[in-house]
C-alpha cells in the first residue's frame, strides 16, 4: 500500500477525538479507592495478619542505597493476582487509564526499609521479596504489619494514584514458588554478570517483564555484587541491555530495502514508527499536547527528542527518558525477527485524552504493536516525513528543528544502493 493511500484511509474525527482534560479526566477511580478502604478493613485479621497472593514487588529509589521494599498483593483475597501486574496483557486487553489506575490501587504494598546490598541473602522479609519476584506464578503469603494501610483519597493525588501502603514486621511464605529452570541457572552462577544472565533469560522467552521483576529483586548478577534495583531503573537497564544485545546481533545484518510506515494509538498516545534503508540509526520524537499529562499547562506544545547512531549510547537519554529505551526496544525486535537494519524514526503524538501517566509500557507495547502490521510504502524517507506532516500536530520547520532525523541526509532507495554499488 502507497503511503498517500494509508493516510487518506485514516478514518479519524479529530473534533470528536480531541476532548479537553478538563473534561475527559475521569474522577471514578476515586470510588474506586474508598471501596478499596473497605476491602483493607474486611481482609486485615485481628492481629493484623494480611494473607494474599503475590504477583510481584516493587522497590523504591528514595533514599538510595537504604530504600522501601515491598510485596505487593491483592487488598482482598480472591482477586486473581495476575490481572494487578503490569504486562503486555494490559494492551492486549486494551486497558483504559481507569483500569490501570484500579489494578494499580488495588495492590497493598507492604514494604520494610532496607539495605540495596543483599548479596546472597535468603532469610526473612528479604528472602519471601526475592522469592515472589523469581517464582513464575503469584505466590501465596502471610505479612505481619505494623500499622494499617492507608491510601490517600484526594483529587490532587488521582493523577498518579498509588495502592495502599503499610510497614511490614515480617512475612512467610505458605507455599512453595515454582521457580523456572533458566532462573535457576543465572542464580545458581556465582560468575555471571548481570547483563548475561537477562539476555540468557530473554533468549529462554522471558519478557522484559519477567525479567524486570528479577533484576529489581537482587536476584541477577554475580553473587557478591547482587543488590535491589529500583523498580523505575530496572525497567530502563532491562530494556537497554535487551537492546544493545539485539542491536549488537544486527550489525552485519543486511538493510530493509524500502522505505516503511506504520502506525498505532492507544490511551490518547498516537504513534507513526518510519524504518528506512541503511545501517542502524534511531531517533524518538515526542510532541506534548498542551493539557495531556506531561504538558498540563495552556502553551504549545512540549516537543522532545533523543538519538543515536550505528555505535548506538554511550550516556542517559536527555529528554525522553524510559520512553526512549522501550520504543528502541520494541524496533529492534522486529528488525531481529527479520534479520535487518534500518534507520528507524519514532513520532510519538501525546494528545490531552492522556489524562493521567500509566507507565512506559504503553510505549513497548503500542510500538511493538504498530511494527507487527502491515506498513504503506514511500520513495524515500524525507517523503514519508513530507507525507506524514499533515497528520503531526507540529511544523515541518520545527519538526526538522528537534529531529537529527529529519534535518540530516536524505536516505532513500536510490541513494541506499549508490552507497553498495561504489
Amino acid at each position: 500500500m502507497r503511503l498517500e493511500e494509508f493516510i487518506d484511509g485514516l478514518e479519524r474525527d479529530d473534533e470528536s477525538h480531541k476532548r479537553r482534560l478538563a473534561q475527559e479526566k475521569s474522577y471514578a477511580i476515586t470510588e474506586y479507592l474508598t471501596d478499596v478502604e473497605r476491602r483493607i478493613e474486611e481482609t486485615i485479621q485481628g492481629d493484623s495478619l494480611f494473607g494474599s497472593t503475590a504477583p510481584s514487588i516493587f522497590v523504591g529509589r528514595s533514599g538510595y542505597p537504604r530504600v522501601s521494599a515491598g510485596v505487593l498483593a491483592p487488598v482482598a483475597e480472591g482477586d486473581p493476582a495476575d490481572d494487578y501486574v503490569t504486562s503486555g496483557e494490559w494492551y492486549r486487553q486494551g486497558f483504559t487509564i481507569d483500569d490501570v489506575f484500579q489494578a494499580r490501587a488495588g495492590l497493598l504494598n507492604s514494604t520494610q526499609p532496607t539495605d540495596v546490598h543483599v548479596a546472597d541473602e535468603w532469610d526473612g522479609f528479604t528472602g519471601v521479596r526475592r522469592e515472589v519476584a523469581i517464582a513464575d506464578r503469584p505466590v501465596d503469603v502471610e505479612v505481619d504489619l505494623e500499622d494499617t494501610p492507608e491510601i490517600d483519597l484526594s483529587v490532587d493525588r488521582v493523577a498518579t494514584p498509588r495502592g495502599p501502603r503499610a510497614h511490614a514486621s515480617g512475612a512467610q511464605l505458605t507455599e512453595n514458588p515454582h521457580v523456572p529452570r533458566a532462573v535457576e541457572k543465572t542464580l545458581s552462577d556465582d560468575d555471571w554478570r548481570a547483563e548475561g544472565a537477562m539476555t540468557h533469560l530473554y533468549n529462554r522467552g522471558f519478557d522484559v517483564y519477567d525479567i524486570n521483576t528479577i533484576l529489581s529483586a537482587g536476584a541477577l548478577g554475580q553473587t557478591r555484587n547482587r543488590t535491589l534495583v529500583p523498580t523505575r531503573w530496572s525497567i530502563t537497564a532491562v530494556d537497554d541491555t535487551v537492546s544493545q544485545f539485539l542491536g549488537g546481533s544486527l550489525r552485519n545484518a543486511g538493510s530493509i530495502d524500502a522505505v516503511e510506515v506504520r502506525r498505532a494509538e492507544f490511551l490518547g498516545n498516537r504513534f507513526w514508527v518510519i524504518l528506512a534503508p541503511g545501517n542502524w540509526e534511531f531517533e524518538l520524537v515526542e510532541m506534548k499536547s498542551p493539557g495531556s499529562v506531561w504538558n498540563p499547562g495552556r502553551g504549545g506544545y512540549w516537543i522532545a527528542s533523543d538519538h543515536e547512531g550505528f555505535d548506538g549510547r554511550t550516556q542517559y537519554v536527555e529528554e525522553t527518558a524510559g520512553a526512549y529505551y522501550a520504543a528502541r526496544l520494541a524496533v529492534l525486535e522486529h528488525l531481529a525477527e527479520r534479520d535487518r537494519q534500518a534507520k528507524a524514526l519514532v513520532l510519538r503524538h501525546v494528545t490531552d485524552d492522556y489524562w493521567g501517566p500509566v507507565g512506559v509500557w504503553l510505549i513497548r507495547e503500542t510500538v511493538r504493536d504498530a511494527v507487527s502490521t502491515e506498513p504503506a510504502t514511500a520513495q524515500s524517507f524525507h517523503g514519508a516525513v513530507a507525507q506524514l506532516q499533515e497528520k503531526l500536530p507540529i511544523g515541518s520547520s520545527e519538526l526538522r528543528r528537534n529531529s537529527e532525523m529529519v534535518a540530516g541526509v536524505q536516505t532513500d532507495l536510490s541513494a541506499f544502493l549508490e552507497r553498495n554499488d561504489q
